[in-house]
């Protein structure tokens, strides 16, 4: 799937400037720092939200990560695919609300853990699912599972000039 384009995009700066174009978000995005964070923030079955940390990484136009079938990001998450995802990225801070959902596609799966994850994580996949010696802590034991995060809005606030805030929208 080819990257997506905004539909549209709504200047939220109160300081004079220019909303921010998409291409900027988009190449933060491809070129995340090499300690970059990301937060995933779920919806806990009593409604109360619940956040841990992620790895995570684009391809093609969609966001995916990993999570054991036991933590409770992945119980939320198949309860209530609803979910946002903040990162710090270079020069801009992103928040993008959309949904996540469970990876059936084992090509997918191998295609993105091969070019998105392998370079720093020795993992492997069998099947749909991901065992490697190790993960991140938030992740739980292996296996675990791949998630596509698809965003329908983004917000972006520059940290670096140009400044700017932009929320944009995508189908």
């Amino acid at each position: 799937m080819p990257d997506r384009e905004p539909v549209s995009a709504t200047n939220l700066d109160r300081y004079g400037d220019e909303a921010l174009p998409w291409s900027r978000a988009r190449e933060a995005l491809l070129d995340p720092p090499e300690m970059a964070t990301w937060f995933l923030s779920t919806i806990r079955p009593d409604g109360k939200p619940h956040a841990a940390g992620v790895g995570a990484g684009w391809h093609e136009g969609d966001i995916y990560f990993t999570a054991g079938a036991g933590t409770r990001k992945a119980r939320n998450l198949a309860r209530s695919p609803e979910c946002v995802i903040a990162v710090a990225l270079k020069g801009l801070d992103l928040v993008l609300e959309g949904r996540a959902e469970r990876v059936e596609d084992a090509g997918l799966v191998k295609e993105v853990i091969e070019r998105e994850f392998a370079p720093g994580w020795p993992a492997q996949v069998e099947g749909t699912q991901i065992v490697g010696p190790y993960s991140a802590p938030s992740a739980g034991p292996p296996p675990w599972d791949m998630y596509r995060f698809r965003f329908d809005t983004v917000f972006g606030v520059a940290t670096k000039e140009p400044n700017g805030a932009t929320r944009w929208r995508f189908d």
